[in-house]
């Protein structure tokens, strides 16, 4: 007879539950396969905090997506005066620098097979495809805990948190094997099946677009009558403004060896040499603005996210190359004996490191 009972108020609780609209698991995931199969296209507007360096730090991220493969991300953070836009159009992937008038292209497929924290369709394919997921419900939200699928292998969790309404994101932190958080991203808003026109995708439309709305002058360009870079040949002033950064983290059974400096035309140049069982070379060079109207380099290299900047990794010949630009320092990482995932791992440790 209890067990009867206790089953009458199992159906009942079940009932008062659908009647109040709260949804099973079930339900929220064939939601969210619908709203992929209906996605024309959204906008997106959050901050990402990266608790990967030395300090916090927070980048303002604006997302236009249009089905079925045009993106536009733009990132900036005010305090580095650093802002970069990925462009994918009919073209290619682009990424765009706009304070240093640079773009490159790319033949890429990003952002597919790899998981993209502030993309709607990375974030819903993520709980669709893990059958490992959690899912609890609170008032206003579901959340789901998934794993991942970063370049980054540190970023091993994530847990997502989705309106209730709209199943649209909220907030999304990406943890450690320890579950500490590594990135945190915050939605202030996010309007779904949004329309654009084909320039809101164009590069040179975006390149422009960005400088004119920017409030730090290119460089090389002048603000209020002195130059925002040194002139060519002060090379007392050059030196003052170019910081040798240090990577925190090298491969087990490899140290740092010797450094050198070049005297280029484009000013001072470091060469940082790491010797051992996985060598590898870190150049530093001070960023020269392009002066010709927005020039695209081409690069058979692939985009990748290192967290505080966009950069390009490619290979020539046994070489792997990871090039990125970061607070006026244009670094270029070259071995033979690295992994992708360990060439990733030194360049995103070179942010936020002492001068030696």
């Amino acid at each position: 007879m209890k067990k009867i009972m206790s089953l009458l108020l199992l159906a009942a609780l079940a009932m008062v539950l659908a009647a109040c609209g709260e949804k099973s698991q079930e339900d929220v995931i064939d939601a969210l396969d619908k709203n992929l199969d209906d996605l024309q296209g959204y906008k997106a507007t959050a901050s990402m905090t990266l608790q990967t360096g030395k300090e916090p730090q927070t980048y303002e991220v604006d997302v236009w997506y249009r089905y079925p493969t045009f993106y536009r991300v733009a990132l900036s953070n005010a305090e580095s005066d650093q802002s970069q836009i990925i462009l994918r159009n009919d073209e290619g992937v682009f990424v765009l620098t706009p304070a240093l008038n640079k773009s490159f292209r790319f033949q890429s497929d990003w952002p597919e097979n790899n998981s993209q924290v502030y993309l709607y369709e990375s974030l819903v394919n993520d709980i669709l495809m893990d059958p490992e997921r959690t899912f609890t419900a609170t008032d206003d939200h579901y959340v789901f805990q998934t794993n991942t699928n970063y370049t980054n292998k540190n970023l091993n969790q994530q847990e997502i948190m989705l309106d209730k309404k709209s199943l649209t994101p909220t907030s999304v932190r990406i943890m450690d094997v320890d579950l500490k958080v590594l990135v945190e991203v915050n939605f202030s808003e996010f309007e779904l099946n949004t329309t654009f026109d084909d320039g809101d995708f164009d590069m040179d439309r975006n390149m422009t677009g960005a400088q004119l709305n920017s409030e730090v002058p290119t460089m090389g360009e002048e603000s209020d009558g002195e130059s925002v870079v040194t002139e060519e040949g002060d090379e007392e002033a050059d030196a003052e403004m170019f910081t040798v950064f240090f990577p925190m983290y090298s491969p087990q059974g490899t140290e740092y060896s010797e450094s050198r400096e070049l005297e280029t035309e484009n000013g001072r140049r470091v060469i940082l040499s790491y010797e051992g069982d996985q060598p590898f070379t870190l150049v530093q060079q001070r960023s020269q603005a392009v002066t010709a109207s927005t020039p695209v380099q081409i690069t058979d290299g692939s985009p990748v996210d290192l967290g505080f900047t966009i950069g390009a990794i490619s290979r020539d010949g046994e070489t792997t190359n990871v090039s990125w630009s970061y607070q006026g320092t244009d670094f270029f990482l070259a071995s033979q004996h690295l992994s992708d995932e360990e060439m990733m791992s030194i360049a995103r440790s070179v942010y936020g490191t002492e001068e030696k």
